[in-house]
């Protein structure tokens, strides 16, 4: 027997797959798709997160632009150009400290790219009805589901 994806809920091996409590037969399945569910709360949810994020991490750079700007025209007009340089060198100092502290946040939204920003339905026909195996909105989890059933029912095929 081979182990083709194991998770808590979902198991998919050359002889069955068994998803939440229930095992199908794989010599019973002949077909395998999936399809896009309705949204939940939580993919709108994430997306709202992930759009905030962006946001939050975008406004620093704005601000500090408008803000080298303003010096640099303060110091036109008044002709001191050292103590808008002692501050510009100040401030990148401390941007250039804070620097790894992006990576938490940068983190979030890799993950959430990952997991994607709908609802996954996996399917199969199992003696001759459509059979909704899976639904989740983990992209990530269901693109590895998803290719571990592929590849049971192509081995169960070349073995027929």
């Amino acid at each position: 027997m081979t182990l083709y994806y194991r998770d808590d809920a979902v198991q998919v091996t050359s002889e069955s797959i068994q998803v939440g409590g229930h095992t199908i037969g794989l010599a019973d399945v002949t077909y395998v798709w999936h399809a896009r569910g309705r949204t939940t709360l939580a993919v709108r949810g994430r997306v709202v997160g992930r759009g905030m994020l962006v946001l939050l991490l975008s406004l620093p750079p704005l601000v500090a632009l408008v803000c080298v700007v303003s010096l640099a025209w303060s110091a036109q007009d008044r002709g001191n150009w050292t103590l808008a340089l002692i501050i510009l060198a100040a401030c990148t100092v401390t941007a250039l400290a804070l620097l790894p502290f992006l990576e938490l946040p940068l983190g979030w939204l890799d993950r959430s790219y990952e997991r994607g920003n709908r609802v996954h339905e996996l399917w199969v026909q199992h003696h001759g009805r459509e059979v909704m195996l899976l639904r989740t909105p983990d992209a990530l989890r269901f693109g590895q589901i998803y290719r571990a059933v592929q590849r049971a029912v192509e081995q169960q095929g070349e073995h027929r």
